[in-house]
This record gives C-alpha cells, sequence and structure tokens, in this order.
C-alpha cells in the first residue's frame, strides 16, 4: 500500500511539471494592460483602438508607435489572430530587446499583404512573406486567407527550437543560434546585432508600420 502511495505520489508530481502553464491573455479583447507603448511606460493614448473586442492599429491613418508587452518571455505557445487591410505591412516580434541606441529588436513573425505589398517579390520564397521569420527564413506550405478575412497565427518556442504556423499548419521551423540561423543572420540587415534572436528571454512587439491591421484573441502560455 505505501508503494502504491508513493508511486501515486510520483505520477501527480511529474504530471504536475510536465503541464504546460495556464493561458495568459495578451489581449481578450477588452483591457490592453499587458501592452505599453514602446516609447513609454503607458498604452498609447491614440493611433491604436479597441472597437468590437478587435484591436486596431493606424485606426483613421494616426500613428500610436509599437506596442511591447509588459513582461518578457522564454519557452511559450504564443497565439493570435490577425487581419489586413490591402497593402498593409505590420508583424509581430519576440525576443525583443532594446539597444544602447534605442532599437527594439527581435525575431519577427511578417504579417504583410503578400499581393499587394510593393515591399514584396513575387518570388515564392520570399522571406518577408507572411509568417516567415523576417529576413531569415521563407514560410512553405501556407494556407493564407485572403486579406480582409481572420487569420490564426502561432509561434511556438521551446529552448532553441522556434516553430511558426498559420491556420493549423506548420510553416516554418528553426533552431536560435544554429548554423544555419547565423548564416541566414549575416545575410540579413540584423548582420551586425551580436546577440540577435538568441537572447534567453524578451518581449513581444505588436509593430506599428503605418499601415491599418487588427488582432484578436492573444493568448499565451509558458512552456
Amino acid at each position: 500500500m505505501k508503494t502504491l502511495i508513493t508511486l501515486l505520489l510520483f505520477i501527480t508530481i511529474w504530471t504536475t511539471e510536465k503541464t504546460p502553464s495556464d493561458w495568459i491573455w495578451l489581449f481578450n479583447g477588452t483591457t490592453t494592460d499587458q501592452w505599453v507603448s514602446a516609447k513609454s511606460d503607458q498604452f498609447p493614448k491614440e493611433g491604436w483602438a479597441v472597437e468590437n473586442k478587435v484591436l486596431i492599429t493606424n485606426k483613421g491613418g494616426k500613428r500610436g508607435g509599437d506596442l511591447l508587452s509588459r513582461r518578457k518571455f522564454a519557452n511559450f505557445d504564443l497565439r493570435f489572430e490577425f487581419k489586413l487591410t490591402p497593402g498593409a505591412n505590420t508583424g509581430l516580434k519576440y525576443f525583443v530587446k532594446k539597444y544602447p541606441d534605442g532599437a527594439l529588436l527581435g525575431c519577427e513573425y511578417q504579417l504583410i499583404d503578400d499581393m499587394g505589398n510593393k515591399d514584396i517579390a513575387a518570388d515564392k520564397d520570399d522571406k518577408r512573406r507572411t509568417a516567415g521569420l523576417y529576413e531569415l527564413f521563407a514560410p512553405s506550405q501556407r494556407k493564407l486567407k485572403p486579406i480582409g478575412q481572420w487569420n490564426e497565427g502561432r509561434i511556438v518556442v521551446n529552448g532553441t527550437h522556434v516553430e511558426h504556423w498559420l491556420n493549423g499548419t506548420k510553416v516554418l521551423e528553426y533552431e536560435r543560434g544554429d548554423a544555419r540561423f547565423m548564416a541566414a543572420k549575416a545575410q540579413s540587415k540584423f548582420k551586425a546585432v551580436d546577440d540577435f534572436g538568441t537572447i534567453k528571454e524578451g518581449h513581444l512587439l505588436l509593430q506599428d508600420h503605418g499601415d491599418e491591421a487588427a488582432f484578436r484573441n492573444i493568448r499565451i502560455r509558458a512552456l
């Protein structure tokens, strides 16, 4: 009997330790408490709006600047929905660090109108396409819904391993800091940033790129 109790206790502890934590809502349709302006410790007074449980940037053409998460994250499962307007360009960054020159840099899950933005090449391997790792790796096997419809993005980080998902399909995976990552970084605009994408934990960032875009159901859990 004592052996059985010990075994059950061990299983309970093991299960508890291996189970991911509960979801944290970063935006649930009402409060913006989890975000601040990248330039201050307050949420922007204009440029970002909440309408019908949707977080909108550049509503009416007003700029509010980037949003930065109050918390830093390391290993996580991040899920969010996004909707772009024609020609729009934005992004969701992770492992964001503020550098001495004031720049906020990190890995970026690219969000862009692939067909209507002038910065996107016709090449299907363009590293700036939606769900790619901006400037480093192009996505594949995408099931991207048209502009004006909601898509679901997902970023999974476990140690150095990172996955990008789009509408339930894994479209990209890579290892932060390995030879492939460093080679791609050396060919990018981030080549001079020593620890780009390799810090242990960092902020999330919703980008204000000057175009209207919408987000909803942003949630994260630690792994």
